[in-house]
């Protein structure tokens, strides 16, 4: 998987996603009531930038906006662990319990596309085939550490997310052949994985979404 996507939503989307998925927490409110107010756009999703993230906490959906999309680094220099497939390495195994289990909202996530030159890479969207919502299959965990630059340091206690991946799909694999997103797109996928807690059941969840359930957006138009 690339190390783009957003969840842009209208206030209907919003609010239909709240309601379906009994979706708690004042951070949503806080986001809709800002994005009505003061018509700011929901900006696309980077490495180490914030965003929402749902948890079960004591039986219910809680919504969070504390969370920065990213594991440490596996080693010096390396960057931030966005992503995961392999379930057996130590650094995703260990918070694949049940307490660190997470959805992403989303709405599209982006790849490069191989197809395109070197120095020139363009990225292509790709979305659910309806246009709704969807969530990815995710992990998290608290760190203490720095998230900042050398001349902004951020030393403090995070909670950072990544998202699990998985082979692609025939609509992704002619951009992207080395990975997609596990896109959750029903209650049922969300309670199987959310309910989840062994490397087993996260295996069986790990597997690309049918061909006819999402496309690839249109190319943007480039300015003359």
């Amino acid at each position: 998987m690339c190390n783009l996507y957003t969840w842009k939503m209208t206030r209907e989307e919003m609010r239909a996603l709240k309601l379906h998925f009994q979706l708690i927490g004042t951070t949503w409110t806080d986001w809709e009531e800002r994005q009505r107010g003061q018509n700011e756009p929901i900006k696309d999703v980077y490495p180490n930038r914030r965003a929402p993230v749902a948890v079960l906490q004591n039986g219910e959906h809680v919504l969070r906006d504390d969370m920065l999309w990213g594991f440490p680094p596996f080693k010096p220099g390396a960057g931030y662990g966005t992503n995961f497939r392999s379930l057996k390495v130590s650094l995703w195994r260990n918070w694949l319990d049940r307490e660190h289990r997470c959805i992403v909202p989303a709405t599209a996530f982006a790849e490069p596309d191989k197809n395109t030159p070197k120095g020139a890479v363009e990225w292509r969207w790709f979305e659910r085939a309806d246009k709704l919502p969807f969530f990815f299959a995710g992990i998290w965990r608290p760190w203490t550490g720095d998230r900042g630059t050398k001349k902004a340091p951020n030393v403090a206690d995070h909670m950072l997310y990544s998202i699990m991946t998985t082979e692609p799909n025939g609509v992704v694999e002619p951009v992207h052949e080395k990975a997609m997103p596990v896109m959750l797109m029903t209650g049922e996928a969300v309670e199987q994985w959310l309910s989840g807690g062994s490397i087993e059941d996260a295996q069986a969840m790990q597997k690309p979404a049918p061909d006819d359930a999402i496309v690839m957006r249109p190319p943007e138009k480039k300015a003359a």
